[in-house]
């Protein structure tokens, strides 16, 4: 076997004869690699002439292949099974070349240089990722999933592998050539510079604008979402939607702004009823492979989690409907449980395989999380005909609601829970009220959850990532607050725990302080990227800071100690000092010191991960409307280059970076809405006024608070911030927590309670 099942393989042509085993996992990393999905993040695509050179007089036909499938979804373990499990694959593999495994998770760069390489030769990529290199690092050629033999006109992998041997041996010089110009224009093309210091105005607020029409295109009004199947969480689209329908009812187009929420909203539902939605469990499985939600690829991704739990969350704010809290209660309930590293790391991903019983020899996709109809019998008696309804369970099998859902019947007699039917109705047909009904689904979804836990686990990924801890720390510092709001005596069933909101943010600290402890040099003053055992050699790349500024940003603003703002702000200094081009505008994703890794890249695509850029441009914004004076002015002009950098994608290609989108109207907004408590953090009254403050839906506000009789804080403020502080001495009151709620360098008369704080906020 070349590799373990999902990782992507990188191949140097020509070394000594070696048995395989010896460089199976010879380099980088052992662990498995995740998000074998499409990919589309460079924009660059390289002239004719290279593609026509590189293909006529180097590997012929055989890149035809690559063209044709380099978009397909195949599922990353068919070609294991089929290609990596194969002796007569090794045997060539041996022969001819040196085969060395990457853990994209572990080092993202060297994926990167690669992904840039294929995606910008063939017009897409994805994973598994199958790439030929030269033995100094050189990309030659190509793809995603190969199949193992010839079939349908091209060429499989085997043929392949003998092409690339026939053409190292005998037209070395192109091949060498054609991987110099490669990385020479993706160099080029992917470092690019600011042509003017900042956006030209009607852009910065019209990006939002050109990117919610190009997504409304997409829409899909029957099942929701945006593009077709196979269907993939794409949070950022989501948060783009909400920004833009707010920005709509700010200018009175109401009835636009609805339309583009419902959009949102009726996503959402979808998501959550569907079978990617682990309703046992918990959680949100990778992607659907068709378009009604139903049946999904199984793995769970921990940037998944805290993106969906985030938008869910937007998604209460903005209706009040606790179906929203209830899924984002049950994403954070199951990383409680499943995903928490004693220590307070979070875990990074479950594999989509396990074994269906102990002592079978091949794991299957899901086996984990299917049923039979019998199954569901046994386990729930007299109940199991409501459940069977309701989940939409079948005595053949459920999978049959398109025919992508399981087209090589992998699933047949088998059932992937989904909601199909409103709760009010189906609790009527039983004569049941709405509570009772959710009781008996939860006690059943119990008794499941039980027997499935004495199943074989998916395999656990036991790598802590800083930056996917960051997008988990954010929505859970955000659940603390907003789940305050939600009705008093609201009750869900399991999953969810019915934790108090404050439960929340205590997991948040602890993970903020897990990667403070054991991937942060106090001295000077960096990260490490991940941690398994201990940390690991990879230095930590600009998503790892920019994630977790983000996160401590959210942890501060939701009643997190001061300390955590501080460190936000020092590992903002050091992210300039390692990553930002201050010369050109915007941050690098390395710091660019490893010679072995050929490209150094400004990333901008906002896929299934935010991008780096995107997510600093919104944090320096944040950053700015906290302190003041000459860093509140350079943290905004470092945003401005940084979208100056990428005003051509902003413009054609807006689809591509709906976050950065939102970072550019950010910049446009002349005043950013503070809201400012003074009071002692002892108060009870100071955690009602905080959920007061997160209680409105508005990206373009900042919540500080402050103790002051804190010396600390008085400090700290002093210092960043005179103007906060001088509102903390005047608005002192031991009795009571002011808020006070600025914007147009004006603040209102302070209010003493929170209702007050939400009316005040609403307007």
């Amino acid at each position: 076997m070349l590799a373990d099942e999902k990782s992507p393989l990188v191949v140097f042509p020509n070394p000594p004869p070696l048995r395989f085993s010896q460089h199976r996992n010879s380099v980088f990393s052992s662990t498995q690699t995740k998000n074998h999905r499409p990919y589309k993040s460079s924009f660059v695509s390289f002239p004719d002439s290279l593609e026509t050179r590189f293909f006529r007089q180097g590997l012929g036909h055989g890149v035809e292949l690559v063209s044709s499938i380099s978009e397909t979804y195949q599922s990353c373990h068919v070609m294991e099974v089929e290609s990596f499990e194969s002796e007569e694959v090794a045997k060539l593999l041996n022969d001819s070349f040196v085969s060395i495994k990457v853990d994209r998770e572990e080092r993202p760069d060297v994926d990167k240089v690669y992904m840039s390489f294929v995606q910008a030769l063939y017009g897409g990529g994805g994973w598994p990722l199958s790439v030929f290199l030269s033995p100094d690092l050189k990309p030659l050629m190509g793809g995603t999933y190969f199949p193992p033999s010839d079939n349908y006109g091209r060429p499989g992998f085997k043929t392949l592998l003998k092409k690339v041997k026939d053409a190292w041996d005998t037209k070395r010089d192109v091949l060498v050539k054609s991987g110099t110009y490669a990385i020479e224009e993706l160099s080029k093309a992917l470092s690019a510079n600011a042509g003017n210091d900042k956006l030209p105005d009607g852009l910065s607020r019209t990006a939002v604008t050109i990117c919610a029409k190009q997504l409304s295109r997409s829409y899909d009004s029957k099942y929701g979402g945006f593009g077709s199947a196979p269907k993939f969480p794409r949070p950022v689209e989501i948060q783009l939607m909400l920004y833009y329908s707010k920005k709509l009812k700010e200018a009175g187009k109401t009835s636009e702004a609805d339309e583009d929420q419902s959009m949102v909203l009726f996503s959402l539902q979808g998501m959550a009823n569907g079978g990617m939605h682990d309703h046992i469990g918990g959680g949100f499985h990778r992607y659907s492979v068709d378009e009604c939600w139903h049946v999904p690829h199984f793995e769970k991704m921990l940037y998944d989690q805290g993106q969906l739990a985030n938008v869910y969350l937007d998604g209460f704010i903005i209706t009040k409907d606790v179906m929203y809290s209830y899924v984002a209660r049950d994403v954070l309930d199951y990383l409680r449980r499943d995903m928490i590293a004693p220590e307070g790391g979070i875990y990074s991903a479950e594999d989509a395989d396990s074994f269906e019983f102990e002592g079978a020899k091949r794991k299957k996709e899901g086996a984990f999380y299917i049923w039979t109809n019998d199954e569901i019998d046994e386990v729930l008696g007299e109940n199991a005909d409501l459940f069977k309804e309701h989940y939409y369970v079948k005595k053949s099998g459920n999978c049959d609601l398109s025919s992508m859902s399981d087209p090589h019947n992998e699933f047949a007699g088998k059932n992937v829970l989904i909601e199909r039917n409103e709760l009010s109705a189906m609790a009527s047909k039983f004569s049941l009220s709405v509570e009772k009904y959710q009781e008996i689904l939860g006690e059943c979804r119990r008794k499941l959850f039980d027997v499935r836990l004495k199943r074989p686990k998916p395999h656990l990924d036991d790598k802590i990532i800083v930056s996917w801890n960051g997008l988990v720390i954010s929505a859970l510092a955000r659940a603390s607050k907003i789940l305050g709001a939600e009705p008093e005596g609201t009750k869900y069933c399991f999953p969810v725990v019915n934790s108090q909101p404050e439960e929340y943010i205590d997991v948040a600290e602890k993970a903020a302080l897990f990667i403070r402890t054991n991937l942060y040099d106090e001295q000077s003053h960096r990260l490490q990227h991940s941690y398994r055992k201990g940390p690991s050699k990879a230095p930590a790349f600009l998503d790892d800071y920019a994630f977790l500024i983000s996160g401590l940003l959210d942890l501060y603003e939701n009643g997190g100690g001061i300390n955590w703002l501080k460190w936000a702000i020092e590992l903002q200094e050091t992210q300039d000092e390692l990553y930002l081009d201050r010369e050109g505008g915007a941050y690098f994703n390395t710091e660019g010191q490893d010679p072995s890794v050929l490209l150094r890249v400004k990333e901008d695509h906002d896929g299934a991960e935010p991008s780096g850029n995107s997510v600093s441009a919104i944090n320096l914004v944040r950053l700015a409307s906290i302190v003041a004076g000459d860093k509140a002015s350079s943290y905004l002009t470092t945003a401005q280059r940084l979208l100056a950098v990428f005003e051509l994608r902003l413009k054609e290609m807006a689809v591509a970076v709906p976050l950065m989108c939102c970072a550019a109207d950010m910049m446009s907004v002349p005043s950013r809405k503070q809201v400012v408590l003074v009071g002692s953090k002892s108060s009870a009254e100071l955690n009602n006024m905080l959920t007061a403050a997160h209680s409105v839906y508005d990206p373009n506000k900042t919540v500080i608070h402050i103790d002051p009789w804190g010396s600390d804080e008085m400090e700290f403020w002093e210092e960043c911030n005179s103007s906060v502080a001088e509102m903390a001495k005047r608005n002192r009151n031991s009795e009571k927590v002011v808020a006070l709620v600025c914007q147009h360098f004006t603040c209102s008369p302070p209010v003493f309670d929170s209702s007050s704080l939400t009316r005040l906020l609403s307007k």
